[in-house]
């Protein structure tokens, strides 16, 4: 059973900085893409950032120049450093781990920009 435990949500004010971190148990595969989504209250879950297991990155075009995706392979774990945020950050972030055909989500942790 795929576990993702996602931490390093909060409060923050408009262009300060936080790092989310999701590390990943239950898979005996290093073969996977790790990202990060968000949903704000009433929008879609839109994607923020993928990384693969090779290292490739992308990033949605409203996060470019602010946010960092990096992984630790051998741990599964994945960080998502956020600097200069704004209030439209706000949201609840997820973790997600794709192998293959199967797809794991964490449970979520809030993100809010708010002076």
């Amino acid at each position: 059973q795929v576990q993702l435990v996602e931490s390093g949500g909060g409060l923050v004010q408009p262009g300060g900085s936080l790092r989310l971190s999701c590390a990943a148990s239950g898979t005996s595969s290093s073969i996977n893409t790790m990202a990060w989504y968000r949903q704000a209250p009433g929008k879609q879950r839109e994607l923020v950032a993928r990384i693969t297991s090779g290292g490739r990155k992308n990033y949605a075009d409203s996060v470019k120049g602010r946010f960092a995706i990096s992984r630790d392979g051998v741990k599964n774990t994945v960080h998502l450093q956020m600097n200069s945020l704004k209030p439209e950050d706000t949201a609840v972030y997820y973790c997600d781990l794709t192998a293959g055909q199967y797809d794991y989500w964490g449970q979520g942790t809030q993100v809010t920009v708010s002076s």
